[in-house]
Order: structure tokens, then C-alpha cells, then sequence
């Protein structure tokens, strides 16, 4: 890699850092009943209300309907991901202080796994709340409807309107990725100038 290929994965890496810093995730819920809306912060490592009593508010509302209780402690991805995330900062800044192509490419191809299988992650765990519900003991109770929000985006449920974004962490999770694709791309485009192609 030359100078500037370092440099930029070197950004890219320490870009993750934000990760550790500020929310991954934000999912609100608007609704007439709560006119400043709920919501609730996805971190690297917890989930949080928007507010002080957002998650506990969310959770008797999702009691309502048989959903589970959001708790953190239980989701062992929260466990996973801030060693996770740091494997890829240092594996990127090792390949920005080697200068080896070989470690961009590997840190390129791990960063989109691990994004593939955190959104796939995501999905089923979102899959899981929203149509596993307690039936038995839930107080609202309308055959075939389902609470799972969107991924991203906007979706009506019920009276509610969910929302989920990625937040600051997010974001900077996907500027990391596209330096470090940008990089990538670059140097496998470079060619030595005595390199035929065929």
C-alpha cells in the first residue's frame, strides 16, 4: 500500500472508535398518548431509553401485547461486540503499520462479513420480539398481527409509529466501511507498470 492508503485505513480503523463512544442504534416509538414519543439506544455494548423511563415504558407496553422484556444482560451479543469491534480496529491499523495488502483485503472482507451477520442478527433478533409473543397472558390480543419493527425505516403497528435508524456509531460504521472499500478497490486496481493483463 502507498502512504496514502495507510493513512486512510489507518482513519477508517479509528473511525470504529465512535462505536464505543455513541449509540450503534435508535429505535422511537410515536404515539398520541406519548406526544414526545419513546425510544431507546442500541450501544455496543447495552441498550438504553431515550429517555430516563423510555425502556421501562417500553417494556410494560410491550407486556401489554405479550412481548418479552427488553434486558440487556440477556442478549449475549452485547457481550461480543465490543471485542469484536476492536479485533477489526486492530487488525486495520496493523495493515495501515505493515503496509500489507493482504491485511486490507482481509480487513475489508471481515468488516463486510461482520456488518452481513450483525444486520442478519438484528433482523431475527427483532423477528424474534415481534411474533413470538405470550399469548396466554398478553391483554391486547389481535390474531395475526405482529410488533416486530422495521430494520430501517418506518412501519405502523397499531396506534404506534416505530422508527429505527442507525445512530452517530452507526454512521461512523458505515463511513469506516466506505473508506476502507474505497482503499480496497484503489490498490486492486493498481497494477505494476510492467504487469500485463490479459
Amino acid at each position: 500500500m502507498d502512504k496514502r492508503s495507510r493513512i486512510l485505513l489507518a482513519v477508517a480503523s479509528l473511525t470504529l472508535l465512535l462505536m464505543y463512544v455513541f449509540p450503534i442504534w435508535r429505535i422511537t416509538l410515536d404515539a398520541p398518548q406519548y406526544p414526545e414519543g419513546l425510544g431507546m439506544y442500541i450501544h455496543i455494548n447495552n441498550i438504553t431509553g431515550q429517555s430516563k423511563h423510555d425502556l421501562t415504558n417500553i417494556n410494560n407496553l410491550n407486556h401489554y401485547i405479550g412481548m418479552k422484556r427488553i434486558e440487556p444482560e440477556s442478549i449475549p451479543e452485547l457481550k461480543m461486540m465490543p471485542w469484536i469491534v476492536g479485533f477489526v480496529i486492530v487488525l486495520g491499523l496493523a495493515g495501515a503499520a505493515s503496509g500489507k495488502k493482504s491485511l486490507l483485503y482481509a480487513w475489508t472482507i471481515l468488516f463486510i462479513l461482520i456488518s452481513i451477520v450483525g444486520l442478519v442478527d438484528f433482523y431475527l433478533w427483532e423477528y424474534d420480539y415481534g411474533h413470538n409473543l405470550d399469548q396466554v397472558h398478553a391483554i391486547i390480543k389481535i390474531p395475526g398481527m405482529n410488533y416486530q419493527p422495521p430494520l430501517i425505516g418506518s412501519k405502523q403497528l397499531l396506534n404506534f409509529v416505530a422508527r429505527s435508524w442507525p445512530f452517530v456509531g452507526g454512521w461512523a460504521a458505515f463511513v469506516s466501511m466506505g473508506i476502507g472499500l474505497w482503499v480496497t478497490v484503489s490498490n486492486l486496481r493498481m497494477r505494476k507498470p510492467n504487469q500485463v493483463v490479459v
